[in-house]
């Protein structure tokens, strides 16, 4: 019985001994880094894979990731350069680019980083008027990274960005600006309805003067077409006339049948309103006649009546 339960002690220490050796076994994952110290120095950083931890000699320091992380800062109070006093907040991307300096360069790194921020951030806006710090984002952005980025290099960090996430101006110069942006929207509003009275001005303007000159075309075209019609009216009358007096020509017309025409038209003259005659000569002589004649029938005296 005693060999036997010695046996049994001895199955036990060997079963707790590798069990414990067992766990000695480390499994590094993938985006995360082992800091190994060997006897309270470092030893080693381990990456990705299955490692071995001597029993009583070595220890794992720190796990480190080194993928990029976030860090979002309460907002700070930051003073400009006209006196004018800020709160601003923060964003800061950073990534462990050494986990040794990581873990040995600073203590407590990410609260190195917050602090650092803060006093770049208060040099930067303090070299910049209240105006100039609203818009000018993207160059405090700029700057701050450059800074911090030189700063945690000996901290094995890596600063990708920066960014000025708000910026609260005191409340009595949130309301100036608020009212200096509406008194900017009146402006505009004023200018842009003045430019479009002015352009509809323009435009009726112009379109009356296109008016008018169209107006004073189409006149002008219907006296052009009236007067061309009254010059071919008068052209085609003139023709007929030089065309009767050829026909008439062509039939040897004797002189009786030409003063009875010029008497028929002595005739339609006459019925006129006109109050002056002009009277061909060799009609004159016979006009005369006629007159003498009915002037000596007005003057014949009357018949006395007979005695009834």
């Amino acid at each position: 019985m005693p060999g036997g339960f010695g046996l049994i002690l001895f199955i036990i220490i060997i079963l707790v001994l590798v069990g414990y050796i067992a766990t000695r076994f480390t499994i590094v994952t993938q985006s995360n880094r082992f800091i190994i110290e060997r006897l309270g120095g470092y030893h080693a950083t381990w990456e990705v894979g299955l490692h071995f931890l001597v029993p009583f000699i070595d220890r794992v320091k720190q796990r480190v990731s080194i993928k990029e992380q976030v860090i979002d800062f309460d907002p700070q109070p930051v003073i400009t350069k006209d006196n004018v006093t800020m709160q601003i907040d923060t964003v800061v991307f950073y990534q462990v680019t050494d986990p040794k300096l990581f873990t040995y360069g600073v203590d407590q790194p990410l609260k190195a980083i917050e602090n650092l921020t803060s006093t770049t951030l208060r040099n930067i806006i303090g070299d910049l008027e209240l105006d100039e710090s609203l818009t000018s984002r993207d160059i405090i952005n700029e700057k701050m990274r450059g800074i911090l980025d030189d700063a945690t290099d000996p901290w094995g960090i890596k600063i990708n960005r920066v960014e000025v996430k708000n910026i609260i101006p005191p409340k009595d110069i949130r309301e100036a600006m608020e009212k200096q942006m509406r008194a900017e929207r009146e402006k505009r509003q004023s200018i842009l309805i003045a430019e479009g009275n002015k352009r509809s001005a323009i435009l009726n303007a112009e379109g009356e003067k296109e008016s008018r000159i169209l107006r004073a075309d189409g006149e002008r075209q219907t006296r052009i077409l009236e007067a061309e019609g009254q010059a071919d009216a008068i052209l085609k009358v003139q023709t007929a006339t030089a065309k009767g007096i050829e026909m008439i020509r062509k039939a040897g017309a004797d002189e009786a049948f030409l003063r009875l025409e010029a008497y028929k038209t002595m005739e339609k003259v006459a019925d006129g309103q006109a109050t002056k005659l002009i009277i061909p000569s060799d009609l004159q002589g016979m006009i005369g006649l006629a007159s003498s004649v009915a002037e000596a029938i007005s003057k014949e005296p009357a018949k006395p009546k007979k005695p009834e």
